[in-house]
């Protein structure tokens, strides 16, 4: 995980050069009932969120909202402390929660979500809080060392993530998972060559299961940076969110937040 620490590290410099001050499948229960409106208005801000991500988003036993724990878990719960509110989750499939927060269930998304100019189509995104990468996990003896090298091999992405964008815009041929655990299970057993996904969550995977190791390619995977949605036109929702994370990112704290983070998965 020290190498998550660094990566960590040039993304959160990247953000602050690129914007400050100026990412998932998979299902699970939810703190909030998915068909209950969104309580923004009442103190309460009502993150979407998909807990498959870690070390951003995933399901613990105490975590700092509930039950879900992570760094945007944490980022969450500053935003709303901030700004002298409640936050509450709503966990759902990835592919589900822009169509949550445009039905209002949910007031934001955060999710590890890469901005991309078809998601900026549908909703409005916040400054910046993290740069990220597509990598490639591969076992120990593997010779894939470059994305190239995937063509005719056995690919697994998890489905609505980048990296099964990434994949497609390459044109190999893949399968797709809900489960970013279901993905990498594959990889352990032999039952696939490679997984797509991004860096940081490859990080925590290669050091929960041995015998794998992270492949990059920086030519073939640029760097993409994550954003909270919010509805399109809610704009002080919005100036909220961008107030706190840009605190957030000139004091240290996002900084903070992810090395705490990166030393408990070392």
């Amino acid at each position: 995980m020290k190498k998550f620490t660094k990566i960590m590290a040039l993304g959160l410099a990247l953000t602050l050069a690129a914007g400050a001050l100026a990412g998932c499948g998979g299902s699970g229960s939810s703190s909030k009932e998915t068909e209950a409106p969104a309580q923004e208005s009442a103190g309460t801000i009502v993150f979407g969120t998909n807990a498959e991500f870690p070390p951003f988003e995933f399901t613990t036993t105490e975590g700092v909202i509930g039950q879900y724990d992570g760094i945007d878990m944490a980022i969450a719960n500053k935003i709303a402390q901030d700004n002298g509110m409640t936050a509450e989750i709503n966990n759902m499939e990835f592919d589900s929660l822009l169509v949550a927060l445009e039905n209002g269930q949910v007031d934001a998304v955060i999710a590890g979500m890469t901005i991309t100019p078809e998601r900026q189509e549908e909703v409005d995104f916040t400054t910046p809080y993290y740069t990220a990468t597509q990598v490639m996990i591969v076992p120990e003896d593997s010779t894939i060392a470059k994305a190239s090298d995937m063509e005719g091999k056995e690919i697994r992405v998890i489905q609505g993530y980048t990296g099964e964008t990434a994949v497609q815009e390459l044109g190999y041929a893949y399968q797709s998972f809900k489960k970013g655990t279901e993905a990498v299970m594959e990889l352990v057993n032999g039952k696939c060559d490679v997984v797509v996904i991004d860096s940081a969550t490859a990080q925590k995977y290669v050091s929960d299961n041995e015998g794998l190791k992270i492949v990059e390619d920086a030519e073939a995977f640029g760097a993409e940076e994550y954003g909270i949605a919010v509805k399109k036109g809610n704009e002080e929702l919005l100036t909220k969110m961008n107030t706190a994370i840009e605190s957030m990112l000139a004091d240290g704290t996002i900084s903070d937040i992810a090395a705490q983070y990166a030393e408990a998965g070392e």
